[in-house]
């Protein structure tokens, strides 16, 4: 396993001045992934940018951990439904072109 991928949890939490307990509720609701080497807690890089969200969303906008994850579900199934439009206009076009 490369480290390089990997952010320590308490590096992530004191850059942004939050408690760990944050990012362990984010992982309760299933909204991050945590991996635990030899007995720390880790971030994987390519979760920093959801990461940095949720904290902002909880931080910044006061939503409680309940409200991220409904928010969090309304926003990927806005995305799911997004890309089904824009694969219903591609095949649109295609008969259009007939």
């Amino acid at each position: 396993m490369d480290m390089q991928e990997f952010i320590p949890i308490d590096i992530f939490c004191r850059q942004y001045g939050i408690e760990i307990s944050v990012i362990s509720s984010l992982q309760d609701y299933g909204l991050l992934e945590i991996s635990s080497i030899n007995e720390t807690a880790y971030l994987p890089v390519h979760q920093i940018a959801d990461a940095e969200r949720l904290v902002h969303l909880h931080e910044d906008l006061a939503i409680n951990i309940e409200g991220i994850d409904v928010i969090s579900h309304l926003l990927q199934r806005i995305q799911s439904m997004q890309s089904e439009i824009q694969s219903l206009k591609n095949r649109l076009r295609l008969y259009e072109s007939i």
